[in-house]
């Protein structure tokens, strides 16, 4: 074997240890403890905590994207903001042409609106790369399967912002309803999803054209929605209600409907898209729905679960609690709590990526 051919196959064999000591990772934001912690998923273990966020609430990624984004809560006053953080890895020459670049510019958005941070965060070492100033609290967020859109709903300013993942920039501020809540992308990257908690209606938003397609009505205030992009459906949590509907992406029209009771909260697919986990949280429960046949099976799960993620290839999701600072790993096929993890603050929009 020649020197050339030994290094090849020492190399290969070091990608495949690589990739088979590689496990699915979680990102937990933390709220008011202004951190995001990163879990491996397989062992509960904490690997790292992301400082430098902000009241973060909003947090979303997709598999293969380099980047998650961190909305934050807390909102400043336009006239009072000060200057961002340099975030690490910048150049002080980039970080003051992007503020004389922005200073510049035409403010995007409600022209009344506070000022709230939409950081840009590397997924694989947690650096914060980029902070953008965004019109107004980010509730929730969102990034296009293709990694090209950023997406944070603005829950007091009824609209969207987008933002262009190739330049970091704010592009467009897109109104959509009452009091959007939650966004996902669904089989066109191009087009996001985002529910208006405030007027019972599902927004389609075409990104590229910069504006609504049509509004689904979607029962009396949907919050959390997850898609299946294959079926072309998209569940709604009706919160207030206590129910999930099924709604089809092709007419609009709600397929099914069912009943959990109590105050919903977050909700994830399983894998194979094949049931529907929820997080009860008004009744301390949660719940599995079997698509194929509608069936409702529930657990308790106390206090007060809250947001909830499904970890692709481990047959477990987290659901964080509202009213305690912990996460709940719980076995899928059992509906059993398999493990806890202590976390600081309360965990809100969580993200598992491989």
């Amino acid at each position: 074997m020649t020197f050339r051919s030994s290094l090849a196959v020492t190399a290969a064999l070091m990608l495949s240890t690589a990739i088979a000591s590689a496990q699915p990772m979680v990102f937990v934001p933390e709220g008011s403890a202004n951190t995001v912690r990163m879990v491996n998923a397989e062992t509960g273990e904490t690997v790292k905590r992301i400082t430098g966020l902000e009241a973060v609430h909003g947090l979303s990624g997709a598999p293969g994207v380099p980047y998650l984004i961190a909305g934050s809560y807390a909102e400043t006053d336009r006239a009072e903001i000060a200057e961002l953080t340099q975030p690490e890895g910048v150049s002080e020459d980039e970080h003051a042409a992007h503020h004389s670049a922005a200073k510049d510019d035409e403010p995007i958005g409600p022209s009344d609106a506070g000022i709230s941070i939409l950081s840009v965060v590397d997924a694989t070492s947690g650096k914060v790369m980029r902070q953008i100033e965004v019109p107004g609290a980010v509730h929730h967020t969102a990034v296009s399967p293709d990694g090209r859109y950023g997406v944070a709903t603005h829950p007091s300013g009824d609209g969207i912002s987008v933002i262009d993942l190739s330049t970091f920039r704010l592009t467009a501020f897109i109104p959509t309803g009452g009091m959007p809540n939650y966004a996902a992308f669904g089989s066109d990257p191009d087009v996001v999803y985002v529910s208006n908690a405030g007027n019972g209606t599902i927004s389609e938003v075409d990104l590229e054209q910069g504006f609504v397609r049509r509004n689904i009505v979607a029962g009396s205030g949907p919050e959390h929605i997850a898609i299946d992009p294959d079926k072309a459906v998209l569940y709604a949590a009706d919160a207030d209600a206590g129910e999930v509907l099924e709604l089809s992406l092709g007419d609009g029209t709600v397929l099914r409907s069912f009943a959990i009771g109590g105050e919903l909260h977050g909700m994830d697919l399983s894998d194979d898209r094949e049931t529907l986990f929820v997080a009860g949280r008004g009744e301390d429960k949660i719940a599995t729905i079997t698509l194929a046949d509608g069936n409702v099976q529930t657990a308790a799960l106390s206090p007060e679960p809250y947001h909830l993620t499904n970890i692709p290839g481990t047959g477990t999701f987290f659901v964080s609690s509202r009213a305690e600072p912990k996460v709940w790993i719980i076995d899928e096929a059992t509906m059993t709590v398999k493990g806890e993890l202590s976390i600081d603050g309360v965990g809100h929009q969580m993200v598992a990526l491989p």
